[in-house]
């Protein structure tokens, strides 16, 4: 049993994590979440919501020739971006985490304090901001983010200096590169990275590299196909892991023309098998909200999750996912175990809103139905 297994390795190497050295960036957002109003019934929260987002999108499509007003009632504001979430995430799992990225100039923005507190943090610009619509059946992220074209690899050295930022890049054990979609001088940053820093740092087989693309949709395929070409230039000074949701993978899959799969156990294995061989890297993880599948030189590993049909939060999920992840990977577990903790540490996030120590999502793991 998968998770039988998962629990004996994470019991044995769990305190492993101490220590363990991470730098993650470069994003940043403050996150408002909200629920759109269907019925008003009296103030506050007294209304009936719009609940999917088909009914949403009838009720934009209804207003075309027209006009329409949909009211958006805030839940919460928070912390947002991949590598923020991811961060925060890491530390509640144990790791020693330095992040560098758009958290607010001059002053670091309130929403990233207390990770701040907890981490060593770098701000390069104005965090950009994200109006969070949440539904029963997805979300719809509606954002501004100007400031991140301020995210460059000139920005970084003249915020900390380029020696500094090679001698945190030497010292990690995880370097987590992501929302490559949203920072428009992402793939330009990797190449310079490639170039510049990653021949001069000490070889070593326990690097890991971890990128996530964050639905790149609104990219050109041939702008996915060169930060993908760039992604897998890491290899050589560590072990890369691609990270993909579902809808990340086909893109991915169709960028590279590779053939279609089917979204069941064998299909997932599939692509994420395709996908590595093409990019020729480490490893490949593909994450939908049922399940979650990766492919590595020594095959591939296939894991149900612990699907919530109600959660309290689904943004930020797939970000608990990496985290939980790339943790596993830092405590030197095997694919299947990196994938249940994964789930777990998304599992135990949307059903509370909160990021899991490792104690937590170990009696997560030991209990989810």
């Amino acid at each position: 049993m998968f998770r039988a297994r998962t629990l004996t390795a994470l019991r044995a190497r769990a305190a492993r994590i101490r220590g363990q050295r991470a730098i993650v960036g470069f994003d940043g957002f403050v996150d408002l979440i909200v629920t759109p109003v269907g019925l008003r019934r009296a103030q506050g929260a007294a209304f009936t919501p719009i609940d999917t987002l088909t009914e949403f999108g009838e009720r934009v499509v209804g207003a075309a020739g027209k006009s329409t007003n949909i009211e958006l009632y805030p839940r919460a504001e928070k912390l947002g971006g991949n590598g923020p979430i991811m961060a925060n995430a890491l530390l509640a799992g144990g790791a020693d985490v330095t992040y560098i990225g758009a958290l607010g100039q001059p002053q670091v923005h309130p929403v990233f304090a207390a990770m701040a507190r907890k981490a060593r943090v770098i701000s390069l610009c104005a965090p950009a901001h994200t109006t969070a619509l949440e539904f029963t059946d997805g979300k719809l992220m509606l954002g501004a983010m100007r400031s991140l074209d301020e995210v460059t690899y000139d920005r970084i050295c003249a915020t900390m200096g380029e020696s500094a930022f090679e001698a945190e890049l030497a010292a990690a054990r995880l370097i987590a590169l992501v929302n490559w979609t949203m920072i428009p001088n992402m793939t330009a940053l990797f190449d310079r990275l490639a170039e510049r820093l990653l021949p001069r740092l000490p070889a070593s087989a326990d690097r890991i590299f971890f990128f996530d693309l964050s639905d790149p949709e609104k990219r050109a395929p041939d702008d996915l196909r060169a930060a993908l070409a760039s992604i897998a230039r890491f290899e050589k000074s560590g072990r890369v892991t691609l990270g993909l949701n579902l809808k990340e993978a086909q893109q991915v899959a169709a960028a590279l023309r590779l053939p279609p799969t089917s979204e069941d156990e064998a299909g997932l294995c599939a692509m994420a098998a395709e996908i590595r061989t093409r990019l020729a890297v480490a490893t490949v993880v593909i994450h939908p909200r049922e399940s979650a599948a990766c492919a590595t030189a020594a095959g591939t590993a296939w894991v149900p999750g612990p699907y919530a049909e109600r959660p309290l939060i689904t943004t930020g999920a797939g970000d608990h996912f990496n985290a939980g992840f790339t943790t596993g990977q830092m405590l030197g577990l095997e694919p299947e175990a990196c994938l249940t903790l994964g789930v777990s540490f998304s599992g135990h996030y949307v059903r509370t809103a909160e990021s899991p120590s490792l104690e937590a999502a170990e009696t997560f793991l030991a209990n989810w139905h």
